[in-house]
């Protein structure tokens, strides 16, 4: 396996980390814009760092065909996803993103209609890497990723009738010395927050509603607590309902009300726009403007504290017909993910999963073709070597 990870911020060098300690790749190829932090990236003789410019699919294709690349990581944000998608195909590689092909809302009625979903662009492909007889594993980062194989682990193996599926992300990270310093992209973060949440209902399929609606107080295992979560887009509920039986599908995020205070400023500026303005002799995107004013995340560790946490809650009936429902989860604290990695933990969380993919696709655990999440493949393989890399998940009946 010769690897291309195309991204050398906080995700994709918590990706290189992990990498460093398995066998199970010939060589690894760390791809920024910046050759600089490329460079960094680099762990031992296996990792080669390498320019590369996201944005053009060529750019991609070139870079694969050199250096002979097998598989495709993309570790940027989801505006790069589908030249390098299309750049990995071109290439005859297989791809892996974490975060899929941009929505874009409903021109009338976006707060009842979908209009183009997330990963449509990509789903309209699989027909050609289904007869290229290649794969494009989508959405295999935390969330989505290990939260899709929650869903697929417990609709195989503990419940006989699933009802419904929630997604549900929260913590209790501290950043110290910053009054406003999100532990993730927070080009992602607007994204997701600000577009109008999908939601899947059986009878319905997917429609939409308000971002922030349908407030609800979790309560996080380990020690995170309770914290009020709302709908946000999200991958899941695009992925899950194609390979999952239940008769609703959710994804609630834990925000808390000064992170959406400041997310509703920003819409309400027009500072979350992606449209480029012209400021003085300067063309510049106003969220690119605010990316570029907070704190990278990737540098946050050793200001941060707490712990992290990403699971599905599944509600139903068990393997005996009685109610059920339970909480598969996965938690990272921070003071560990520093130890022993130097990755904060949102971003390590996040490039595990991939990690963990790649291995089972190099022993041949995990195969398929085409365009796929990640619970279209069989579940235990991934939970078994996700606990072997020595982060075990959990599971809390509610």
């Amino acid at each position: 396996m010769r690897l291309l990870i195309v991204g050398a911020g906080g995700v994709g060098s918590a990706a290189v980390r992990i990498l460093a300690r398995r066998s199970f790749f010939e060589t690894c190829v760390v791809a920024d814009y910046s050759l600089e932090r490329a460079q960094a990236g680099v762990m031992d003789a296996r990792f080669v760092a390498a320019q590369i410019d996201a944005s053009s699919s060529a750019a991609v294709e070139t870079l694969c065909r050199s250096l002979r690349i097998t598989h495709v990581l993309n570790a940027v944000d989801p505006r790069f996803v589908m030249p390098i998608f299309e750049g990995a195909f071109a290439a005859g590689a297989h791809y892996l993103d974490m975060a899929m092909s941009l929505s874009r809302p409903h021109p009338d009625r976006p707060y009842a209609e979908t209009g183009v979903k997330l990963g449509d662009e990509q789903f309209a492909a699989a027909g050609q890497w289904e007869v290229a007889d290649r794969l494009a594993l989508v959405g295999i980062g935390v969330e989505p990723g290990l939260s899709d194989v929650f869903a697929r682990y417990a609709a195989d193996e503990l419940f006989s009738e699933v009802h419904e599926i929630g997604v549900r992300d929260g913590a209790n990270l501290v950043v110290e010395g910053y009054d406003f310093a999100p532990s993730f992209s927070i080009w992602t973060t607007i994204e997701e927050c600000l577009n109008p949440p999908v939601i899947w209902e059986r009878e319905r399929g997917w429609y939409t509603t308000e971002p922030f609606s349908e407030p609800e107080v979790f309560d996080f295992p380990e020690g995170i607590g309770p914290v009020e979560c709302v709908n946000v887009e999200h991958e899941e509920v695009l992925l899950i309902p194609r390979w999952v039986s239940s008769d609703r599908v959710t994804f609630k995020y834990g925000l808390g009300d000064e992170f959406i205070d400041v997310l509703k400023t920003l819409h309400k500026l027009g500072l979350d726009s992606t449209r480029k303005i012209r400021v003085g002799g300067v063309e510049v995107a106003p969220r690119d403007v605010v990316a570029a004013c907070l704190p990278d995340p990737a540098g946050l560790g050793d200001r941060m504290h707490g712990k992290t946490c990403a699971g599905t809650l599944v509600t139903g009936l068990d393997k005996s017909g009685a109610p059920r429902k339970t909480y598969l989860y996965h938690v990272v604290d921070n003071a560990w993910s520093m130890r022993e990695y130097g990755s904060q933990a949102v971003v390590w969380q996040t490039a595990i999963n991939p990690v963990v993919a790649l291995e089972l696709l190099a022993s041949g655990a995990w195969e398929g073709r085409g365009v796929l999440g990640p619970e279209a493949l069989p579940p235990k393989p991934f939970l078994e070597l996700l606990t072997a890399y020595g982060s075990p998940w959990g599971m809390q009946e509610k």
